[in-house]
């Protein structure tokens, strides 16, 4: 494992366009469960008040599973110390963009700039009809579901519901950073979910070094990882980040 941080700190080091792309294994040690899994969200909840169609014909019962979810809960998370590292490698000049698929906001509290929303973004909400941008604290949630000031429109969080696309402009900034990434970090993900677990594998397409923190192994592991760090992400971050200032 030592030879391996070594290894993976030289190439950080001297890489031009590296990219992160993560998962819901960055934000579980914020206290924030992964939607999958037996201490998954959807073992508590039921996945259909995230579904499009259903959220348009029945949105008090949906806004009031989100709300419990995104709102009350997500709403207190804290970015951890693997949020943090992110942010300085790219302050520091190292990282150029971070694709995230979660939803927290936690990269944006921890001071990462460039971040690509795969999936959008929980502390926003959008009209549907007008466009109009609402952060969470202008609204009450209170008072269910949310109507827009402009319109009356039922108020939706903005991120992807199942039944949506993939917001246009995150994919396309996406998948150019991946083309042009040089070395690209895997961080608490496991490659399940489509289309956002084929950026790793376009950027290894590219000629990207592919290089992947989890605590087990994943669906790029045997398939496109070069370099496997087994571990918690703030810890392994933690340890490139020191042993990147001793380099530099």
């Amino acid at each position: 494992m030592k030879n391996d941080l070594l290894r993976v700190a030289t190439l950080m080091k001297n890489s031009h366009s590296m990219i992160a792309f993560t998962g819901a294994g960055v934000s579980v040690e914020s206290g924030i469960p992964p939607f999958r899994g037996p201490e998954g969200l959807w073992s508590k909840y039921d996945p259909q008040c995230l579904d499009l169609d259903f959220f348009h014909t029945h949105p008090l019962e949906s806004w009031t599973a989100i709300k419990s979810i995104f709102y009350d809960f997500f709403g207190k998370a804290k970015f951890n110390e693997a949020h943090r590292v992110l942010a300085d490698f790219e302050a520091k000049g190292l990282l150029k963009a971070l694709v995230t698929q979660n939803i927290d906001n936690l990269h944006q509290m921890a001071g990462s700039k460039n971040v690509l929303e795969f999936h959008g973004n929980s502390q926003k909400l959008i009209c549907p009809h007008c466009k109009t941008i609402y952060l969470p604290n202008e609204v009450n949630l209170d008072d269910l579901p949310p109507f827009c000031k402009n319109d009356g429109e039922v108020l939706k969080p903005d991120f992807v519901f199942f039944g949506e696309g993939i917001p246009e402009e995150a994919y396309r900034r996406s998948i150019l950073a991946a083309q042009k990434a040089d070395v690209v970090l895997i961080i608490g993900t496991t490659g399940e979910v489509m289309p956002a677990a084929m950026i790793p594998t376009e950027a290894k397409r590219a000629g990207a070094v592919i290089i992947e923190i989890n605590t087990e192994p994943s669906n790029y592991t045997n398939n496109i990882t070069e370099i496997f760090l087994q571990g918690k992400a703030s810890e392994i971050l933690l340890e490139l980040e020191g042993l990147i200032h001793l380099k530099r």
